[in-house]
């Protein structure tokens, strides 16, 4: 394993996720047979058959799916190690990296990094946010691809630490016009019978709701599925549907775009965010700190 290289393992994830080594050489230019030959000598290194040909491209074996895996996580932190080193040239002592959920980075988070940032303490700190969602952010912490997590505390974080952070209040959003636009706040139930505009179905909003709907017995009728909250509201004013967003995202903008906010009365649709990473004493002394403003900020609004 002493021979394991990054080079080879950047083109196997790349002809993994492209399942065709030519197109995999495309990409790096680099032609098809030294592609090849990289991927036998790494499957020598290793012991293992990596790939199955198929007449339609290649596909990762048992074996090639492990080494996916530590690859993908290897690069990530050889790409971090080079991010580190040239902001530390460029004066910058400490770097965070932050995976983030579609409505933690709507809502609150950044902000409350902007407030963490202006602490002269902080001054050469650099935080970097990446969205994510829930799934990919967790599993995005157990492979050490960052070190922070900020998402919604039912995602399945087994196996990693939290800490609790802000909440949250999902509400319905209608155009005046809509029939449920009479009422002051609704049920989940009471909107099924509507056409809804979701989100994709990887975020924790489209699961959340998969799951209450199944438990009702009734379908959720998506018209449109768009990919941010901010395109959802100007659906529901182009009156495409109902939308279910954060509350603390529609109501700063309802009056803007011309469209009502019912807070949902579900007992789920309150939903309490964590910080989640894998060892508090292996953080960064930066991430440290980060999670301690992040605390504070958020016991203050409880």
């Amino acid at each position: 394993m002493r021979d394991l290289d990054l080079t080879s393992l950047r083109l196997f994830v790349s002809v993994c996720e492209s399942r065709n080594i030519a197109r995999a050489g495309e990409q790096h230019h680099i032609v098809a047979s030294a592609i090849s030959k990289r991927l036998a000598q790494l499957e020598a290194v290793v012991g293992n058959t990596l790939l199955e040909r198929r007449r339609r491209g290649v596909v990762p074996t048992a074996a090639g799916e492990i080494l996916l895996e530590h690859a993908r996580a290897m690069l990530a932190g050889a790409d971090r190690v080079a991010r580190d080193m040239a902001a530390y040239g460029k004066g910058i002592k400490g770097q965070v990296r932050v995976l983030a959920s579609v409505s933690s980075i709507a809502e609150f988070l950044p902000d409350d990094i902007a407030d963490f940032l202006q602490v002269p303490a902080h001054r050469d700190i650099r935080i970097d946010i990446e969205e994510a969602v829930s799934r990919d952010l967790v599993r995005g912490i157990r492979e050490g691809i960052a070190p922070l997590g900020i998402c919604w505390d039912a995602a399945d974080l087994e196996g990693l630490q939290t800490r609790s952070y802000r909440r949250d209040q999902l509400a319905i959003i209608a155009h005046p016009s809509h029939p449920i636009a009479r009422l002051k706040r609704c049920s989940f139930e009471q909107t099924l019978p509507f056409d809804h505009v979701g989100l994709p179905a990887p975020t924790a909003v489209h699961t959340m709701l998969a799951r209450a709907a199944a438990i009702i017995g009734s379908p959720v009728n998506y018209r449109a599925v768009v990919s941010t909250f901010d395109a959802s509201i100007r659906c529901v004013r182009a009156r495409l549907g109902i939308a279910v967003v954060p509350r603390e995202v529609a109501e700063p903008v309802a009056a803007s775009f011309g469209v009502k906010v019912l807070p949902l009365t579900d007992k789920w649709a309150q939903r309490r965010f964590a910080i989640c990473f894998h060892d508090e004493k292996k953080l960064s002394p930066a991430a440290r700190m980060l999670v301690a403003h992040l605390e504070a900020v958020a016991a203050g609004t409880r």
